[in-house]
């Protein structure tokens, strides 16, 4: 069955850096195209970033572009997004997902705190 596990949160200073991961297991990773989401308390869940299934093509929310980057390593089913310059708004907890045969996947979430 399709698994999504993410890891790598924490909590950081404003200004910090971190880089999440989300293993992949359960279906062909590489035919896929890959997102981050995050929801905040109170709010919904949001779009961060996507990236197409070879990785040649990546897209962002206006609100995380320059300061973050998706990536993928095929090879080892992994999905990564760094994270720089992180504001206390970026505080959440940050998903990855998937669309495989029709159905959306999601891992169990990893939690990002941005905060002095």
């Amino acid at each position: 069955q399709v698994q999504l596990v993410e890891s790598g949160g924490g909590l950081v200073q404003p200004g910090g850096s971190l880089r999440l991961s989300c293993a992949a297991s359960g279906f062909t990773f590489s035919n896929y195209r890959m997102s981050w989401y995050r929801q905040a308390p109170g709010k919904e869940r949001e779009l961060v970033a996507g990236i197409s299934s070879g990785g040649s093509s990546t897209n962002y929310a206006d609100s995380v572009k320059g300061r973050f980057t998706v990536s993928r390593d095929n090879a080892k089913n992994t999905l990564l997004l760094q994270m720089n310059s992180l504001k206390p708004e970026d505080t959440a907890v940050y998903y990855c997902s998937a669309r495989v045969s029709g159905r959306n996947y999601w891992g169990q979430g990893t939690q990002v705190t941005v905060s002095s």
